[in-house]
């Protein structure tokens, strides 16, 4: 008979223990590692243990103190723990020190919201964006990651006497990094044609925080059936879909990857192409978990990264869900005490979306007009585009065109007026810009005649 070698597999999930080191500026929450927990639960590990410092300045070598780098030794022993993972960033030379020191492995906070996106990312777009987050992350921190292309030839002249296997690896990585960034931007540019091709139909884009609740409040919006997980970054992908505004007319409502404190400068760099609806979007909805302890640090991130993608100025409207989960009054009173303006909903129980809806209504429309256009009965198209691009009110037939009455963005009057009969405003503000667009208008023209009357004298 013959031996037959039987291997286990062990489908338990990795050990980790948490550790963060809390500099004097610090803003620290009443759990300062609750966050972290629900990063370090989403990437599957199981939480065995905690470590908490408070130091002037981090360990050039070690980040941690020496007496806690001792500790935390001991817990990985006695919990016999396979990682580290620190709610800090650490420089490749402190995880390695640490690494020998405590006999485990050690990742920071950014590669683990790396590694959080790396099992997310479902569609092409969001698997290039999060491997060249992954490249930049790591392109530091070579550790002869890259040894299976080693055999590669990088072409004549490319390699020198005695070169060593990190510099190919290196070379090999930048390489990569090149041709994802060239694809991305082909994407990108792919992407912004595609929102650019419905700018006919306004979007109102949902940001905030991960894990606020944006793909519960879509599906409640407009029954879209997106998954909604209760855990940080179920949404990776953008989602957009079609909700019917009462009183005002259908918008698109698109959904994408949720915000989170200090997150990866490249991550955001890389997701651009992903977040193009949000960039170009008319309106933000921004939501906000009110029953979160840490709501106006959530807030405040969440506007850093608005502002990191140069749209903080963009009009915004905060939402603040979750109001079900607040069991005292005083809780959603000490946020609305500091955004006042805000609108309080629940996504779950879905209470609060009627005045939601009439607030973004009453957004849109600050950029919208009411409008009679005449419209000739074999222009369809521009029916068509009336009809898509706006509400519309009413229609008067006559004997060869149609009085159109419609709501529609002033951004699409251009396009309207190249082949409408005629174009009569119905409100008075639109009166009273038209009536001063026409007088800068023959300003101008009389200017330029005075001008002309002028040469001549002259000549």
């Amino acid at each position: 008979m013959s031996d037959k070698h039987i291997t286990l597999h062990d489908d338990s999930p990795e050990r980790s223990i948490l550790a963060r080191l809390i500099l004097p500026d610090t803003v620290v929450e009443e759990d300062p590692l609750e966050e972290l927990h629900g990063l370090a639960t989403t990437s599957g590990t199981e939480v065995v243990d905690e470590l908490i410092q408070r130091r002037s300045t981090p360990d050039h070598s070690t980040y941690l103190g020496k007496g806690k780098v001792e500790e935390l030794r001991l817990m990985v022993e006695r919990h016999e723990a396979d990682v580290v993972i620190f709610d800090n960033d650490l420089s490749p030379a402190q995880i390695r020190n640490l690494e020998k020191k405590t006999n485990a492995k050690v990742i920071d906070r950014t590669e683990l919201i790396l590694d959080i996106f790396a099992a997310g990312a479902r569609t092409h777009e969001s698997r290039l964006a999060v491997e060249l987050a992954q490249l930049e992350y790591s392109l530091p921190r070579l550790k002869r990651m890259w040894t299976h292309l080693s055999r590669q030839s990088m072409g004549v002249g490319m390699r020198g006497p005695g070169e060593k296997q990190l510099e190919v690896d290196r070379r090999l990585a930048q390489k990569r990094i090149h041709d994802l960034k060239t694809e991305l931007k082909s994407v990108e540019l792919r992407r912004e044609r595609q929102v650019a091709a419905r700018s006919d139909s306004p979007t109102v884009s949902l940001v905030g925080y991960t894990n606020a609740g944006k793909s519960t409040l879509m599906n409640a919006l407009t029954d879209a059936g997106v998954m909604a997980q209760d855990k940080l970054f179920a949404t990776l992908d953008t989602r957009t879909r079609r909700w019917h505004l009462p009183e005002w007319g259908h918008v698109l409502l698109s959904d994408t990857v949720g915000f989170i404190r200090d997150l990866p400068h490249s991550l955001v760099a890389s997701f651009k192409s992903t977040l193009e609806e949000t960039r170009q979007a008319e309106l933000l909805l921004h939501v906000a978990d009110a029953s979160s302890p840490q709501v106006f640090e959530q807030i405040s991130a969440v506007y850093q990264v608005l502002e990191e993608l140069g749209i903080e100025a963009k009009d915004t409207l905060l939402v603040l869900n979750k109001i079900d989960a607040i069991t005292s009054p005083r809780v959603l009173n000490r946020v609305l005490d500091r955004y006042p303006n805000a609108i309080p909903v629940s996504a779950r129980s879905r209470s609060g979306l009627k005045p939601l809806a009439q607030a973004v209504g009453e957004a849109l429309s600050r950029e919208f007009l009411d409008v009679e256009i005449g419209v000739a009965h074999h222009d369809g198209k521009l029916l068509s585009f009336l009809s898509a691009t706006g509400k519309i009110e009413s229609r008067e037939f006559g004997n060869d065109h149609v009085i159109v009455r419609v709501r529609m963005p002033a951004s699409a009057m251009g396009t309207v007026k190249r082949s409408a009969l005629s174009v009569t405003p119905t409100t008075l503000e639109m009166w009273k810009q038209t009536a001063s667009d026409d007088e800068s208008k023959q300003s101008d023209e009389n200017s330029a005649e005075e001008s002309v009357e002028r040469s001549s004298d002259v000549a």
